[in-house]
């Protein structure tokens, strides 16, 4: 098949029996629950894409494995053209969207692995990038969504995994069989896990010579045996589920915390076990992607951001009002400051010895650390053009009560013209813009904390080089 449409998405993960709570209830329909449909709409969006004329030839390109058109979302970087095309999808879907469309996480464990199993393998000779190649054709044929299950829930912090009062807070293989492996652990903070048919493993960190029970890759079904869906809260969740005050009615970001309660993995589908020096090789790999990825796709939500406040100052009368152009401004050069980074990380990308591209990790990771501190400062403009009422809007109940509805409706007009209900409209969705905690999160903790990217672009970064310019000009010879 290849490609699948949204409807056939839909129907496909109806066929998913996954084990899921929410608010100390168990969910046994995901798909049509108010509060995950709304991020499973979200992921929707990528398959909606490669439907549209205007969109094929970005999203959709030729297999090398399958000979079929797949989703580029099942498609390792295979050439520069490749990587700036990740980047100028997630931007378009951020501005579809408004918030996470969820798949990227997946197809950036799916572009660690590509690079990754192919080295263990070279090392060690093990056949783990063939099976990862198997696996990728299968995720190809059948279009399939895939959730990164990267994130330990990690315990004491200042302990390594081996040394943890409970080994279990880092996933880990608690059981071999001549068929495969058991493993046990939580993964937390699972961005779009139920819009997803597969959950792939990559161990969270650096691991000790003597952790090899930790440093496991591999992938499953969602819905297999033993896996736990537990979906956190996020400030508009009652909205969802209630069906008012919800703005953004149809997108939206869940992320569960998944608990693995002795979950088998068949050995085909394990892709590293044991060889702890690659489990950073995965964590770096995958981080960088993620990055990469953020970087698109928060430069088109403050696309959005920019375009509701424009659109606000028109429906307040104050799109004349200099001050509040300088800020919008300011926000649209925020937005274009991390799609440069992104777009500079993938053109200084280069082929790895497996074949497929990966990315300039000091961009990468330079540009996550601006989305960590200047989205908030793009909400904080998006809300000082837009005015009060993004704070404490009556309800849509009270705009709908018919004793004071007609009263607020005549007293929440905006400039002439411009009716109450638009206005209304364009502040709920500010207010979703702004108050999404899952996402407005995701802007300074997603691919990892700030500190981790600061790190990562001083290891990366040519610091020999620098010094040594420096010398040069004063004149030093060491």
């Amino acid at each position: 098949m290849g490609v699948m449409t949204k409807a056939e998405y839909i129907e496909s993960l109806r066929k998913l029996n996954p084990t899921v709570y929410m608010f100390g209830q168990k969910i046994d329909n995901v798909v049509d629950n108010p509060r995950l449909r709304a991020g499973i709409e979200a992921t929707g969006a990528t398959y909606e894409l490669a439907e549209l004329d205007d969109y094929k030839d970005l999203v959709i390109r030729q297999s090398e494995l399958i000979n079929e058109p797949i989703n580029r979302f099942n498609g390792p970087p295979m050439s520069i053209e490749d990587l700036v095309a990740r980047v100028k999808i997630n931007r378009l879907l951020g501005k579809r969207v408004g918030t996470c469309h969820q798949r990227c996480t997946g197809m950036d464990c799916m572009c660690a692995l590509a690079i990754v199993t192919y080295d263990v393998d070279q090392k060690y000779g093990t056949e783990y990038h063939k099976r990862y190649i198997e696996f990728l054709k299968y995720m190809q044929r059948n279009d399939f969504t895939a959730n990164a299950g990267v994130t330990d829930v990690k315990g004491d912090r200042a302990l390594s995994p081996r040394d943890q009062p409970d080994p279990d807070v880092y996933l880990r293989v608690v059981e071999e069989r001549e068929d495969g492996i058991v493993v046990r652990g939580a993964k937390a903070h699972q961005t779009g896990s139920l819009s997803s048919h597969e959950i792939i493993v990559l161990p969270t960190r650096a691991l000790k010579p003597d952790e090899t029970d930790f440093a496991v890759a591999f992938a499953v079904p969602t819905d297999s045996p033993g896996i736990i869906h537990v979906v956190g809260r996020s400030t508009l969740d009652m909205r969802e589920l209630e069906g008012c005050d919800r703005g953004n009615q149809r997108y939206s970001k869940y992320c569960p915390t998944v608990i693995f309660d002795n979950v088998f993995v068949p050995w085909e589908r394990v892709f590293l076990y044991g060889e702890t020096e690659f489990a950073v090789d995965l964590v770096v790999k995958f981080s960088a992607f993620h990055r990469q990825s953020h970087g698109g796709c928060k430069a088109g939500k403050i696309d959005c951001m920019v375009g509701a406040a424009l659109t606000m100052m028109e429906y307040n009368g104050t799109q004349k009002a200099g001050h509040l152009k300088q800020k919008v401004i300011d926000m649209i050069h925020r937005a274009e400051t991390l799609y440069g980074c992104s777009l500079a990380s993938s053109y200084e990308g280069a082929e790895q010895p497996s074949g497929v591209f990966f990315i300039d990790t000091v961009l990468a990771n330079a540009s996550k650390i601006h989305e960590g501190k200047e989205m908030a400062e793009a909400i904080r403009l998006m809300i000082d053009i837009s005015g009060g009422f993004v704070a404490d809007l009556p309800s849509d109940r009270d705009l709908d009560n018919d004793e004071v509805g007609p009263l607020l409706k005549k007293y929440l007009v905006g400039a002439s013209g411009i009716d109450a209900e638009k206005r209304i409209k364009m502040y709920r969705l500010i207010e979703k813009l702004a108050l999404e905690s899952a996402d407005t999160v995701s802007d300074i903790h997603g691919g990892g904390s700030p500190e981790a990217h600061r790190i990562t672009i001083f290891r990366e970064s040519d610091i020999k080089s620098k010094k040594e310019a420096a010398k040069n000009l004063a004149g030093i010879r060491d």
